[in-house]
C-alpha cells in the first residue's frame, strides 16, 4: 500500500527560499521512498535531473507559477526550456483573472499552446487555483482543462490561500470524466487526508508532506 500510494505522490518543494541543500534533501527523500515525481521551481530542473539519474522518479516543474498571469508566449518558452533541462511533467497555472473575466477562449488557447509545446514530451498538468473560483468557474476550468488536450487537471498552487478539499476534487472529477488526471495540492498533510481525497477521484497529489502521508505521521505543509 506505502509503495503504491508513493507512486501517486509530487514530492513538492516550491518555496521562494528553498536552498540547494533542500533540494538535495527532497531528492534523496524521492529516491528512497520511489514517490511519483519532485516538483520543483524551473531553476532547480536540471539539477534535479542529475540528481535522480539512474531512477524512475521524474522531474515536475511549474509554468507561469504562482499566479498564471505572464503572457502566453513566456508560459510555452518556460516549458520549452524546462523540457530541455529534464521535466517530463508541467504543472502549469491557468490566467484567472481571463477565467474570471469570462474570456474562456483565452484560456483554452492558453492551455494549448503548452499542451502543443509539451507533446510527446511531458505530461501537463492545469492548475486552476480552486480557492478562487466558484463552482461555475472551477466547473469551466476543468472543462478548458479537457478541451485543451491537458493530461490532468489541478487544484491550487499553494500560494492562494486554500488548497484541496475532498468536494472540489468530486466536482473535477464528475466534470473531466474517468480519464484525465486529477492532481490534489495544498493542504495533503497526513495519510486520513490523503486517503479521502483518493477516494474522492484525485490521482495524483502534490504534498511536501509526502513521508508523513505514506508514513501515517501528521505532516507540516503549505503546499
Amino acid at each position: 500500500m506505502e509503495q503504491n500510494l508513493a507512486k501517486l505522490i509530487d514530492h513538492t518543494q516550491l518555496k521562494p527560499d528553498t536552498t540547494k541543500a533542500k533540494i538535495e534533501e527532497i531528492c534523496k527523500e524521492a529516491r528512497e521512498y520511489n514517490f511519483m515525481s519532485v516538483c520543483v521551481n524551473p531553476y532547480w530542473v536540471s539539477y534535479c535531473k542529475e540528481l535522480l539519474e539512474g531512477t524512475d522518479v521524474k522531474v515536475c516543474t511549474v509554468i507561469g507559477f504562482p499566479l498564471g498571469a505572464t503572457t502566453t508566449e513566456t508560459k510555452v518558452f518556460e516549458t520549452r526550456q524546462a523540457i530541455e533541462n529534464g521535466a517530463t511533467e508541467v504543472d502549469m497555472v491557468i490566467n484567472v483573472g481571463e477565467l474570471k473575466s469570462g474570456n474562456t477562449d483565452f484560456v483554452k488557447k492558453d492551455i494549448e499552446s503548452v499542451v502543443n509545446e509539451a507533446k510527446s514530451k511531458a505530461l501537463v498538468k492545469v492548475i486552476i487555483e480552486t480557492s478562487l473560483l466558484s463552482e461555475e468557474e472551477k466547473t469551466t476550468a476543468s472543462e478548458l482543462t479537457k478541451l485543451g488536450g491537458a493530461d490532468f487537471v489541478k487544484t491550487s498552487t499553494g500560494f492562494s490561500g486554500g488548497g484541496a478539499t475532498v468536494e472540489d476534487i468530486s466536482l473535477m472529477r464528475k466534470v473531466v470524466g474517468p480519464d484525465l488526471g486529477v492532481k490534489a495540492s495544498g493542504g495533503i498533510r497526513d495519510y486520513k487526508g490523503a486517503k479521502a481525497i483518493i477516494e474522492a477521484g484525485a490521482t495524483r497529489i502534490g504534498a511536501s508532506a509526502g513521508i508523513a502521508i505514506i508514513n501515517g505521521e501528521q505532516g507540516t505543509s503549505d503546499y
